[in-house]
């Protein structure tokens, strides 16, 4: 699936620019074209793969490149008010060789928080392809006015795109784990998954065709229909053989070692696929009731199998109770491992999101207190004896 991703703010630009890095790595071309849009002249300057023309500085004659400090309706503002700069940026992308649009941005902060659905809407108004927003929650040790941020910003992001794909940092940071390092394992962790989920079904030069092809339309269909998307993702290595081929565990050491034993493959493909779909998905949620799902199998040809496939296919429509669920293969040859990787697309209950909106409207709660009460106490130290002087003007 080719794709022109949009990096809006820190959070953002970071992950865009860490696609291209697996891009480069990998040689999967998910990425067609990308940008990277920011009001903090060092968050952009910070990028290393996103060339430079790409790079997008909006809101100087606001905040003089100095970012909006968390105030995501100032991001907003802002957003709507250079919305031709970022535009002029989206001009140089082929759209016609682009099967969508992805909207990065972290829902937390002031710039992404507040730009991303903007840019959302605006894709939509002029663009026929599907425009997808890939959203991160903040951890909920960053603090109240962060919540909030996340829980106003998911709920108008959710609205302006085709489908929300969320990744929340609450469930991901490690304890003790330094800043710094844990953002870049997130990083990693949220490339990995969708970086398979989109590369299914490109074929590169020299590479087998599936036997089960996931081609963008699955992927497209899968999303259509809006609301939120959430993905597992489990895997499994494959370790080199004496002589010089590949020995999976997914092999039965008790069969042919030339053969890999039919059964054996589809039962631990089958326990792949349930790992991924009870594991640590994305977004923590439950999985019956999604209202559709795409699974996706990667890895080396010798251990992909229909059976398998097919089996752990049903096996979702089971769990979900969705008779939407798509499935196929994704040769990867020398990936060194199998991975599953499923989409569940259109869940709703979503224990995080509820606990988000109730601390964020306990946050406006406080905070209109907290303003209330300070313009009380400022009226009360500027009243006193306050009629015997003059004002200024």
């Amino acid at each position: 699936m080719k794709l022109a991703m949009i990096g809006f703010g820190q959070a953002g630009g970071k992950v865009v620019d860490k696609f291209l890095e697996y891009d480069k790595r990998t040689g999967s071309e998910i990425v067609r074209a990308a940008a990277a849009v920011n009001t903090a002249k060092a968050d952009l300057m910070g990028l290393e793969h996103i060339t430079e023309e790409q790079r997008v500085l909006i809101g100087q004659s606001r905040v003089k490149g100095h970012g909006v400090g968390a105030d995501n309706e100032l991001g907003a503002e802002i957003a709507e008010e250079d919305i031709d700069e970022v535009q002029g940026a989206i001009d140089s992308i082929p759209v016609h060789e682009v099967d969508a649009f992805l909207v990065v941005a972290g829902l937390g902060g002031g710039t992404g928080s507040g730009g991303a659905p903007v840019l959302a809407k605006h894709l939509k108004r002029i663009y026929t392809e599907p425009v997808y927003g890939l959203g991160i929650l903040p951890g909920s040790d960053e603090g109240g006015i962060y919540t909030l941020n996340a829980a106003r910003s998911f709920q108008t992001f959710v609205r302006e795109v085709d489908n929300l794909m969320v990744f929340d940092n609450d469930a991901w940071r490690k304890t003790g784990e330094s800043v710094q390092g844990g953002y870049e394992e997130i990083n990693e962790e949220i490339v990995r998954r969708f970086g398979i989920l989109f590369g299914a079904g490109e074929i590169r030069e020299g590479q087998e065709v599936a036997e089960s092809v996931v081609d963008s339309s699955e992927i497209i269909n899968t999303l259509s229909g809006g609301g939120v998307s959430t993905v597992g993702y489990a895997e499994e290595e494959v370790e080199e053989r004496s002589s010089g081929g590949l020995l999976s565990r997914l092999r039965n050491d008790d069969g042919d070692e030339d053969e890999l034993d039919s059964a054996h493959t589809t039962n631990r493909i089958t326990s792949l696929v349930r790992k991924a779909a009870l594991g640590r998905l994305t977004l923590p949620c439950e999985i019956e009731g999604a209202e559709r799902a795409l699974l996706v199998l990667a890895g080396p040809p010798d251990y992909l199998n229909r059976k398998g496939i097919e089996r752990g296919r049903k096996w979702l429509e089971e769990q979900t109770g969705s008779m939407e669920v798509r499935g196929g293969d994704y040769p990867y040859r020398g990936a060194g491992f199998v991975a599953t990787v499923i989409l569940l697309a259109g869940v709703t209950n979503v224990p995080r999101i509820k606990e988000l909106q109730q601390v964020a409207i306990e946050a406006q709660d406080n905070l209109d207190e907290i303003r209330e009460e300070s313009e009380e106490n400022l009226d009360e130290l500027v009243s006193d004896d306050s009629d015997e002087l003059e004002s200024l003007f």
